[in-house]
């Protein structure tokens, strides 16, 4: 195992209006970013299930030619329809030198109940990535909900839901069109 650990490397993005939390778990190394942004890796298809889900287009998000991703479109996007994004792990190791979850070490979670409190108009959290969903439930203590669903959590006087999504990777055995399926109830619920 390195010894190396990381901090993560991007701020939290918090819109102060934010409905929605998305939280992953950690981002890869910088050599595999497209863009200094959440989900950064061009294979990752977050912000092509986010072009389905909202446009109809896979691509709405995507600088084909570039190999990137179009964070002007992206930021705005976000703050416009109040969707927060961090990760759930604060600092981690690398086992091995990928960003696969079963391949990080996390050292310190992120501070979780900090962001909920900054939110306040949350309505849900939705974990992407089984790591991510352990750490969160755990940390809020109650059970995981299975991919697709959610389950109600007390939080100082609210109630929340956490949303369990598949994984926006590549690894995860399932197309962008069915990923972008199963999260679209969850934004017309939430967001639209």
């Amino acid at each position: 195992m390195s010894m190396e650990i990381e901090t993560h490397p991007f701020e939290p993005f918090l819109p102060a209006h934010a409905r929605l939390l998305m939280l992953g778990t950690f981002p890869p190394a910088p050599k595999r970013w497209c863009m200094e942004f959440y989900y950064p890796n061009f294979q990752n298809d977050m912000w092509r299930i986010f072009g389905i889900a909202f446009f109809n287009d896979k691509n709405h998000f995507v600088l084909q030619e570039k190999k990137t991703f179009d964070l002007d479109a992206i930021i705005p996007f976000l703050k416009e329809k109040g969707i927060a994004i961090f990760d759930t792990a604060k600092r981690i190791r690398r086992t091995k030198n990928t960003a696969s979850d079963k391949d990080l070490d996390i050292v310190e979670i992120s501070d979780i109940d900090g962001m909920l409190r900054q939110l306040k108009d949350l309505k849900a959290v939705v974990t992407a990535g089984q790591l991510a969903t352990s750490v969160f439930a755990r940390h809020v203590g109650i059970r995981e909900p299975k991919v697709g669903t959610y389950v109600e959590f007390p939080f100082e006087g609210r109630s929340i839901q956490l949303y369990r999504m598949p994984s926006s990777s590549r690894a995860y055995p399932m197309s962008v069109e069915k990923k972008a399926a199963i999260y679209l109830p969850m934004f017309e619920q939430i967001i639209l």
